[in-house]
């Protein structure tokens, strides 16, 4: 793997803001977005147009962050995990021509201050991942997940508190 990008001060790339000592690894394809100080962004990462990643975060190869996710400072995204930004996804309109970026309602996710998103997890739009809270790999997200907690599963579902607080 082969790091394409450090940058050392702020600034502005191809529309995508990025703090200092972001770290880009190959075929990223990033667009309209923020991505804070510290973070480290794997291979094969997509990360759409509004989206804000906070500091020092580490999003894993084969991610999917659309538009409307916003992800707060310390937070690790596992490998291929995919978020969900439309609750009634149609490729068509009613008269059947395709659907456009007027005909659907971006539904925003937060993702707090420490939180863990394991790999191949799916986070469904409008959700809130609490401060320090765990998912667990695999798991298909439908709920808010509080603070300090675990969850996993399908439908990801509470397994216990996080005895130890990192944030």
């Amino acid at each position: 793997m082969e790091l394409v990008t450090i940058h050392k001060d702020r600034q502005c790339l191809e529309n995508v803001f990025l703090g200092k000592d972001v770290q880009i690894y190959n075929f990223v394809n990033a667009y309209g977005c923020s991505i804070d100080d510290g973070c480290k962004i794997g291979s094969f990462v997509e990360i759409q147009k509004g989206v804000t990643i906070g500091k020092n975060c580490k999003i894993s190869s084969h991610s999917f962050i659309c538009e409307g996710v916003h992800i707060a400072d310390y937070v690790f995204i596992g490998h291929n995990v995919t978020f969900i930004n439309d609750k009634f996804p149609r490729a068509i309109n009613k008269d059947g021509s395709l659907q456009s970026e007027e005909n659907w309602e971006c539904i925003e996710t937060f993702i707090e201050e420490g939180a863990s998103i394991g790999s191949s997890a799916t986070i469904l739009c409008g959700v809130h991942v609490g401060k320090n809270a765990v998912v667990g790999a695999g798991s298909v997200v439908l709920q808010n997940i509080p603070q300090n907690t675990v969850y996993a599963g399908n439908p990801a579902r509470f397994l216990k508190s996080v005895d130890q607080v990192i944030i």
